[in-house]
């Protein structure tokens, strides 16, 4: 506890051995793995509720809603005391909130209740995500790319290494005793990672962003708000989360579509069967962002959406062309999380060195509510199917969705960035921005 009580204050040993940048990474990824569990593991409970309350389905998927809607839209506010009072205090409030949402789940006995748990968890869950991802980019100003990254790719990760012994404990003593646990172990976990983290040094402060379109210059929300270059990053934001999205979730529907199943033998590739294709590409889309974030520290923002933006839609294209032809379809499988998860690690990046480390919080915080502008387009995808008749239609319509991010990364945001490099490093030569 001495050691907690000392990391962003007084005690001078304390915080020079909690001052290591790799090591405040760490603890973050720790944080983000332990929550990952809140929305990965919910389909393990989905059934057992139901079963046991006889409510209907819908009723009970209404509380991952309330959660995801919860965990995006409030991640400004979250933001904003991040940037205010620092991340450890929001950690350890989330931590605590993520272990009192399942301690909740484990006693609900209405729908309210179960509606209240997930509020809880999402308020939680938005706290850490937001906490983590803001020490990453404030601790590595040289290499958000990799930083953020990491971090997002702990979310998936996390879920990988717990939804197994989850799914176990619900199968052996059902899902009260499995909330409860979990709650209760989840939680401990990230309060104590909380109170390890370190505000960064005043050398880490000094560090100069190096990429083109960085700057030093701290932009306040509201100036971040009047920016075309912020909406242009929202409107690409907005479009590959909804593209890839629609196109993930339809990969079950067209794999049936194509006649390609779980036993179907896959040509030259006899080993990669669907099932471990799936597998893969649940892997790929964690390692995507530290991969791409990595790229995108050296080869530059925009040069890397347009990159990755581009071989996505190629992707899909090759899908609804090719997609009949087993081989081709495992190999998306793979490709298209691969192409597509890095929107999580280059978006709060490219915030981050646009518009400065003070605010990157809750300016970062307010970017990320384009995941929920994007979860408002994805009904339109089943919309669309119906109308065309064909997963087809529907897939270059995606393409066209991430084509279009693509070229407005290279073509209108890298010079819009350059531009506004170029204003506020002028207003913080002056004095400004602090």
């Amino acid at each position: 506890m001495a050691i907690a009580m000392t990391a962003e204050g007084g005690g001078q040993k304390a915080a020079s051995a909690l001052s290591n940048p790799w090591l405040q990474l760490i603890f973050g990824i720790v944080c983000m793995a332990t929550i990952a569990n809140l929305q990965y593991a919910w389909p393990l409970f989905r059934g057992p509720i139901v079963n046991n309350f006889s409510w209907n389905t819908p009723a009970v998927e209404i509380s991952f809603t309330i959660f995801l809607v919860v965990q995006t839209w409030l991640v400004p506010l979250e933001g904003f005391f991040i940037d205010k009072y620092g991340s450890r205090p929001l950690i350890i409030v989330g931590g605590a909130l993520c272990g009192l949402s399942w301690v909740l789940y484990s006693e609900m006995s209405s729908l309210a209740m179960l509606y209240l748990a997930a509020c809880v968890g999402g308020i939680g869950a938005g706290c850490v995500y937001g906490a983590c991802v803001a020490n990453a980019l404030k601790w590595f100003p040289t290499r958000r790319g990799l930083a953020v990254g990491l971090t997002a790719a702990g979310y998936g990760a996390g879920a990988a290494l717990t939804v197994g012994p989850v799914a176990a404990m619900i199968k052996a003593e059902g899902y009260h005793e499995a909330f409860m646990f979990f709650g209760l172990f989840q939680g401990a976990i990230v309060v104590a990672m909380g109170f390890l983290i370190a505000r960064p040094t005043p050398e880490i402060e000094a560090q100069k962003p190096t990429l083109p379109g960085a700057t030093e210059y701290n932009a306040r929300p509201m100036e971040v708000l009047r920016e075309p270059t912020f909406w242009t990053m929202y409107l690409m934001f907005t479009l590959m989360v909804a593209a890839g999205t629609i196109v993930t979730g339809q990969l079950g529907s067209l794999g049936k579509v194509y006649g390609v199943g779980k036993e179907t033998a896959i040509p030259v590739l006899a080993f990669l069967t669907l099932t471990l294709a799936q597998d893969i590409g649940r892997v790929v889309n964690g390692l995507t962002r530290p991969f791409f974030g990595w790229i995108s520290d050296s080869f530059g923002r925009e040069n890397t959406m347009f990159t990755a933006f581009g071989l996505f839609a190629v992707s899909i294209v090759l899908m609804a062309t090719m997609g009949h032809h087993p081989l081709v379809f495992v190999l998306m499988i793979v490709a298209i999380p691969l192409l597509w998860g890095n929107v999580y690690a280059l978006f709060p990046a490219t915030c981050a060195d646009s518009f400065g480390h003070k605010y990157a919080a809750t300016n970062a915080g307010i970017l990320y509510t384009a995941k929920g502008t994007a979860n408002l387009l994805v009904p339109f995808g089943p919309v669309i199917l119906a109308a065309a008749g064909n997963h087809q239609t529907l897939l270059y319509v995606t393409a066209a969705m991430s084509a279009t991010a693509a070229l407005l990364a290279l073509k209108v945001l890298k010079p819009m960035r350059l531009n506004l490099q170029k204003k506020f490093d002028a207003l913080h030569a002056a004095g400004k921005g602090h």
